[in-house]
């Protein structure tokens, strides 16, 4: 079995159509949209762009369609940060009844059963929550509280926009990478797995994609082609931001 996960698409369509096109070649069985889709320039064109692909497609949510589902149902959004919640409002104002309605059949996680690997587990941040975060820095003491209770020997996520493959206890845990937002290296990063597990990375004519991001009126839309497309963030600043912001959530939860 041929397997695609595209994690963290960020509303980037350039981004998307690029890797879409190394996933067609490849002649895959299943398609893992891992959550973090619409939160970028192109939330609509994204989600109209998915919802033609032909193969078999699952969908996962991400912390970005949770805040924006709490916002459409008049909840409280309690995003991550000021921004984000800014551009949860933003993204519900342009999604129509039907893509509204169809993100609210997306699952917080899925599970996939191979004859390679046995049950693949894919979530958004980790198995129990899309907004928690750890890196392949994070220790065994603290991966063992996030992994213990889970039986796949497999588990596929996102959330930190960073690739990494982890052996722990048994288990092989694999982040996605971003596929528009990636962190160390400008184009996109995504994963292919069948009878062994691919980090994969796809460039695209990022100068191209700056022009047709900056006609969107995406809240930041300077600030996202500025350090997302033409430039990468830092990976070593970003995974010094992340283990931070792991410890602080240990200390509130």
């Amino acid at each position: 079995m041929r397997i695609a996960a595209i994690y963290d698409i960020h509303g980037n369509v350039p981004a998307l159509e690029a890797v879409l096109g190394d996933i067609k070649a490849k002649d895959v069985d299943l398609i893992v949209v891992g959550g973090d889709v619409v939160a970028g320039p192109f939330p609509v064109e994204t989600l109209n762009l998915l919802q033609g692909i032909t193969s078999p497609t699952q969908f996962i949510l991400g912390n970005s369609e949770s805040d924006v589902l709490r916002c459409i149902e008049g909840k409280p959004i309690n995003a991550l940060s000021k921004r984000a919640e800014e551009v949860a409002r933003w993204i519900t104002l342009q999604l129509s009844t039907s893509q509204k309605i169809f993100l609210s059949t997306w699952t917080p996680t899925t599970k996939i059963a191979t004859d390679k690997w046995g049950e693949i587990l894919f979530c958004h941040g980790t198995p129990r929550s899309n907004t928690e975060i750890f890196t392949q820095r994070t220790s065994h003491k603290n991966l063992s509280s996030i992994f213990e209770s889970i039986s796949s020997s497999l588990v596929v996520c996102g959330h930190t926009h960073m690739q990494f493959d982890i052996h722990f206890n048994n288990k092989r845990i694999v982040n996605a990478g971003s596929v528009g937002m990636p962190f160390g290296e400008t184009g996109a990063d995504w994963l292919s797995i069948d009878d062994e597990i691919h980090l994969m990375h796809t460039d695209y004519d990022t100068d191209e994609a700056a022009r047709r991001i900056k006609q969107s009126d995406y809240p930041g839309v300077e600030d996202f082609v500025s350090n997302n497309v033409l430039a990468s963030p830092c990976k070593e600043t970003k995974l010094e931001v992340l283990s931070w912001m792991e410890e602080n959530q240990l200390h509130t939860v």
